[in-house]
């Protein structure tokens, strides 16, 4: 999902063998087939699922989402973002502004619901229990470890209006149905157990499978969405050749035929003013674009049309650094209330390229490497925003760093630039900055905090998008950037079609750096404590000179020390931290490294002797690189005027 982005002013291949857990999978099968009315905005549907117990347990209950019961006054949503729009957070209340208090005023023909008619296990009725958005089926017979049943189930439902994600009649976009979390979704069961996660603001978690889904809906109704569209032929409307209209029909509604393999959700929209437009990658998928006309906006169709060879032009680059895309389609829609992400689909309110990139990675982060989101939001929205930074780059060709000095030189007296010139990396410098900004807001929790747990929203989005993303950028200063690229790589290998967790992504990145990792993980994601070291003091003593370096915060870092001479040169004098029982590589050939004796994490200063007269110094510095997250660099820099 992106992340709502306020105006600056207020914010601005190596394989190695890795002994790779033996974690088991449940597995589905979905068929669904379904009936829509777009007069009375319900539907009713058939669904037969497969599922199989891969687990070594005994399954004497299931679980199922019905995330539509979450749109309906006084419900769990309803009333957190309620009681977090009491709070207020940099003068704002904390509430999601797109859900703020519409559900409590939501008319009977206005809600949501899904509400299940019959439900049979291998043909036998089976009792169940509502949990608003969860389902809760205690079983007739226990589902026995290594077997499979057949769940067949009825259900009707009644589409709400669009508040979050899903819904119809978007008054901003005029798409009438933003179809995600729309059927009956069987939970996870894993390792830990069962995720009955109620729906209350947050991200998925699903079971892998395929999906052979029906939807029977007006005749003038034109769709996009998860999965192949198998009768693409008796559609027309481009998806069998560019250009075609939707074929002629006798009948008052279409079947539209849809098929998604080795995926865990589905979504689809539908609009009557849908266009569509698509282009195949040469070796890769067809890629689609369906927004909503505006008639006589040749701006907006300006925009729309520019997606699709951005995409095409980005995936190179996005392939050789993140893996590549395995299915054979992606379509980027119209719908839902910003940007949301789905198998072989996002939900895009509009059509920035920021957004677009931001949620076609999202196929990587989430869709192949599946976490829990709940539980490691920051794996998926951080890792996200990563490579959203870096794809930005890639196709505009300019640094986030650039954009932010062009800025400032537009606007000299905005605080909040200046300090992001001043205190952030190259690249990643929103991310940099936006927790930083966390830090002094004092409202940051743990990053291992449930996603809908956390006491703000304020502090849930920045810890996932940024201190995430910070994660990954600073991981790279720890081992390396050329290795921190080689990790990513060997994670999506190992990882993809999975359900890894950060310890799964830390073997990787231990395996392949020869570095240990726990600490950083244990530091950053479990805690809060925050990182800051300072130059303290120099000296000479019989001919040596001497550079103190202290730490002041509670999370202990290795450091690069580059000091520059009055001659003109630099050299770089690398303390290695005692944990992590390794160091990095030299990441700059051209200039000389020294690599020093440990930092014991004990230890709250360190001395670094070189064999030069004092006053040949002329500046030292902690991290010229600015991707360590030191939250106060007034104290890093030191120069000097002998």
């Amino acid at each position: 999902m992106k992340k709502v982005i306020f105006g600056i002013s207020a914010l601005l291949s190596v394989c190695v063998s890795i002994a790779q857990p033996s974690r088991w999978q449940q597995a589905v099968k979905y068929n669904m087939n379904i009936d829509m009315d777009v007069n009375s905005n319900r539907f009713t549907g058939k669904q037969k699922l497969e599922y199989t117990n891969n687990s070594p347990d005994v399954l004497k209950r299931v679980f199922y989402h019905l995330y539509f019961n979450a749109f309906q006054p006084g419900s769990s949503m309803d009333v957190r973002s309620q009681e977090l729009g009491k709070i207020m957070v940099n003068g704002r209340a904390d509430w999601d502004g797109r859900v703020r208090d519409r559900i409590a005023k939501l008319k009977p023909e206005e809600i949501g619901y899904q509400k299940i008619v019959s439900l049979k296990m291998n043909g036998v009725a089976q009792p169940f229990k509502y949990h608003e958005t969860i389902l809760e089926v205690n079983l007739t017979k226990p589902i026995a470890p290594k077997t499979k049943v057949i769940f067949e189930m009825e259900f009707e439902a009644q589409v709400p209006l669009q508040i979050r994600r899903s819904g119809r009649d978007n008054p901003t976009t005029g798409v009438r149905y933003s179809m995600a979390q729309w059927y009956p979704k069987i939970c996870e069961y894993d390792y830990v157990g069962w995720h009955p996660t109620p729906y209350i603001a947050r991200e998925f978690y699903g079971v892998w499978g395929d999906f052979d889904v029906t939807i029977h809906i007006d005749k003038n109704y034109k769709l996009g969405g998860t999965g192949v569209l198998v009768n693409a032929n008796e559609i027309g409307w481009g998806y069998d050749s560019p250009g075609t209209d939707l074929k002629p029909t006798t009948r008052e509604k279409r079947a539209w035929h849809f098929v998604g393999t080795n995926i865990h959700d589905f979504v689809w929209a539908a609009d009557p003013e849908y266009r569509h437009l698509s282009q195949k990658v040469p070796n890769g998928p067809t890629l689609h674009v369906l927004y909503n006309v505006k008639p006589n906006d040749k701006k907006n169709d300006s925009a729309w049309e520019k997606v699709l060879p951005a995409a095409v032009a980005a995936l190179p680059f996005i392939e050789s650094n993140f893996g590549k895309y395995p299915y054979p389609q992606y379509s980027f829609i119209q719908g839902g209330d910003g940007g949301m992400e789905y198998p072989m689909a996002t939900l895009l309110i509009g059509p920035g390229l920021g957004t677009v990139f931001h949620e076609w990675m999202h196929s990587w982060y989430q869709m192949m490497l599946g976490t829990n989101e709940s539980l490691y939001a920051w794996m998926d929205e951080g890792f996200t925003s990563y490579a959203e930074d870096l794809i930005t780059k890639f196709y505009d060709k300019k640094s986030a760093m650039q954009g932010y000095r062009e800025a400032f030189q537009k606007n000299p007296n905005n605080k909040s630039l200046k300090e992001i010139v001043e205190t952030c990396p190259e690249d990643h410098a929103g991310a940099y900055f936006s927790y930083y900004s966390l830090v002094k807001s004092g409202f940051e929790e743990p990053m291992t905090t449930h996603s809908d747990h956390y006491n703000t929203n304020f502090g849930y989005s920045t810890a996932a998008y940024s201190k995430g993303e910070v994660f990954m950028e600073q991981l790279g200063y720890i081992v390396g950037a050329e290795v921190r690229n080689r990790i990513l790589l060997e994670y999506y290998r190992q990882w993809r079609f999975k359900h890894p967790n950060a310890n799964d992504l830390v073997r990787v990145a231990e395996e392949l750096s020869g570095i240990q990792l726990d600490w950083y993980k244990e530091y950053w994601v479990n805690t809060t404590k925050t990182i800051d070291y300072k130059i303290d003091s120099l000296w000479e003593e019989n001919g040596v000179s001497k550079i103190r370096l202290k730490r002041i915060g509670q999370m202990p870092m290795p450091i690069d020390l580059q000091l520059t001479f009055k001659d003109g040169t630099s050299e770089m004098y690398y303390v290695p931290l005692n944990l992590m029982f390794g160091a990095k590589p030299n990441e700059n050939a051209s200039q000389k490294r020294e690599l020093m004796e440990e930092w014991k994490w004990t230890h709250p200063t360190y001395v670094v002797e070189i064999k030069r007269r004092l006053t040949d110094l002329k500046a030292a510095e902690i991290d010229p690189s600015r991707r360590m997250a030191d939250v106060d660099r007034k104290n890093n820099l030191l120069e000097l005027n002998w």
